[in-house]
């Protein structure tokens, strides 16, 4: 049976989603890495089945996107927009790792093999694609959302956690009118200066964490 998907009350707009409350959040809503404390480190693989460890990429910004390609407001986003990011800052040297913490007991679920070849039919450029079943990355981020955005800086620290923009809504005509939060903290990142920007409120996709 179809499992019923949930989404983030600002992420929900025009969509006739219930807001949730705080106890029936996801477990990871209660348990956030803190901007300006250093990234927890992790290993996770990727959907060709080689180890990928955060702390190796120490010395580069690192964007860390949580993915779920049945979710509208990632499929918003991968109408261009994340693409260009990532190939945009990618070629900067940035590393973008995109993680897919879906249970496998989802309807969303992809293995490794359907998540790569979403991704590649998408025409997507992060430096890998981890798979994160258990939830143990997004509990420690508090990654709540799909997608939900982290950036870490070169010395491996989370510098901004949140939104990938400023319009919280499912409508591909509102990513040119919405301040990309991304975009514009890698850059500042890129050039040496404080982010305007550390924190927003996610939105999305209740991501769907093995109870």
């Amino acid at each position: 049976m179809m499992q019923r998907r949930h989404f983030n009350t600002l992420g929900a707009a025009g969509l006739g989603a219930l807001a949730l409350p705080a106890s029936l959040l996801p477990r990871s809503a209660h348990a956030a890495a803190s901007v300006g404390q250093p990234a927890p480190d992790f290993t996770l693989t990727d959907t060709a089945g080689k180890p990928v460890k955060l702390s190796q990429f120490k010395g580069k910004p690192v964007v860390l996107e949580w993915n779920n390609p049945g979710c509208p407001f990632v499929r918003k986003h991968y109408n261009g927009n994340m693409q260009a990011l990532q190939k945009d800052f990618t070629h900067q040297g940035v590393v973008w790792l995109a993680i897919n913490s879906t249970e496998d007991a989802s309807a969303d679920y992809l293995s490794p093999p359907q998540l790569a070849r979403w991704m590649q039919d998408q025409g997507a450029s992060p430096s890998a694609t981890l798979m994160d079943e258990d939830g143990h990355v997004g509990t420690a981020y508090g990654a709540r959302v799909t997608p939900h955005m982290f950036i870490v800086n070169a010395q491996g620290l989370l510098a901004y956690a949140g939104a990938i923009d400023s319009i919280p809504s499912a409508r591909v005509a509102d990513i040119e009118k919405a301040t990309n939060h991304v975009r514009q903290g890698l850059g500042e990142l890129l050039a040496g200066k404080p982010l305007s920007t550390t924190t927003s409120q996610a939105y999305g996709c209740s991501i769907k964490y093995k109870s």
